[in-house]
């Protein structure tokens, strides 16, 4: 069909009721962790990438795969472990035989070659194996063997990592962390879920995740969330907001001045924007409001503003922080 010939109100409609589909494959498959998982299809619709964070056995990697079952999306998975090389991830050059019998250079395309890649454990490799991921989420391409390629659309990195055990971990840099849209911290059920938990997955049979979504309506969907209106009011708020958060900045505190070493960057502003069109398009509307500001708020900027020596060592509370900020500075758009 030709593209001029849609509706672009039933086109709209259509994806909004794909929302509502993929948001209920994911709750019958991971029981719990609805938050989570909704936060995690704002992400995608948002076009960023996700750092989830969390113990060991709370479902972070079952809450990947579903997702990339519900969307249709091509899956790949990487254990990082402190010998994974950067070439395991985007893939090398190797001499392959013809037909005949010459050989020749032939790039074999690594587990970043897929639609949604899972980072298991990322803080595990070293940091020239995290940053193989560096182009491919800032750029979606990968440089190797001399020649640039490009990534598959939509490109989604979710990667997980355990704060509790922190031997033989490599902290992932500044530069890294902002590449990620959001920070999601994953924690444990309560015991309503987990009876549900043991309940359900106990059993002869396991939930599974019903695809319900293509690649391709996850990409329109994007397309359409970066269309979302927005007020001017809203976009000089939050770059108010942003600028807040940067010590010795026009609009910074004491507080802020004495404790934070770093706040949100321009990337993290943009990301909160977007993040924000993507969950008012997930809820049915047709603009962006502050509620849905503040509901991505921490996500977004929970990884990007960081306490100095000081404020760490005098037990400053950054979210909290970071709100306080946040509705401050909401009260006058």
């Amino acid at each position: 069909m030709n593209s001029a010939s849609v509706d672009p109100g039933a086109q709209l409609d259509r994806l909004r009721a794909v929302v509502g589909d993929i948001r209920a494959s994911l709750r019958d498959t991971v029981i719990g962790q609805h938050e989570t998982t909704d936060l995690m299809l704002i992400a995608l619709l948002a076009g960023g990438h996700v750092l989830l964070e969390g113990p060991p056995g709370v479902g972070k990697t079952l809450m990947v795969r579903a997702l990339a079952t519900a969307t249709g999306l091509d899956f790949a998975r990487v254990q990082f472990t402190p010998d994974l090389m950067p070439a395991d991830i985007t893939g090398t050059s190797v001499l392959t035989p013809d037909d005949e019998g010459r050989t020749h250079l032939e790039f074999r395309k690594g587990p970043v070659f897929s639609q949604l890649l899972l980072a298991d454990e990322i803080n595990r490799a070293t940091p020239r194996t995290q940053s193989a991921l560096l182009e491919a989420m800032q750029e979606g391409t990968v440089s190797a063997a001399g020649t640039t390629r490009r990534l598959p659309r939509p490109f989604f990195v979710l990667a997980t990592q355990n704060p509790i055990e922190m031997d033989g971990t490599y902290v992932l840099p500044e530069a890294q962390i902002d590449r990620f849209l959001f920070r999601i911290d994953v924690g444990y059920p309560d015991e309503a879920v987990l009876t549900r938990i043991l309940e359900t997955t106990t059993g002869e049979t396991q939930p599974q995740p019903e695809p319900v979504a293509r690649d391709r309506d996850v990409i329109d969907m994007q397309h359409l969330v970066r269309r979302m209106p927005i007020a001017p009011s809203l976009h000089q708020a939050i770059a108010k907001f942003c600028i807040a958060t940067q010590p010795h900045g026009p609009h910074s505190d004491d507080k802020v001045n004495r404790y934070v070493r770093f706040g949100v960057s321009p990337r993290g502003a943009q990301a909160l924007v977007v993040a924000a069109k993507a969950r008012a398009f997930a809820h049915g509307r047709n603009h962006v409001s502050i509620d849905d500001l503040r509901h991505v708020l921490l996500p977004v900027t929970r990884h990007r503003v960081q306490a100095n020596f000081e404020g760490r060592a005098a037990g400053i509370d950054i979210e909290s922080l970071i709100m306080n900020l946040f509705d401050r500075t909401m009260e006058h758009a």
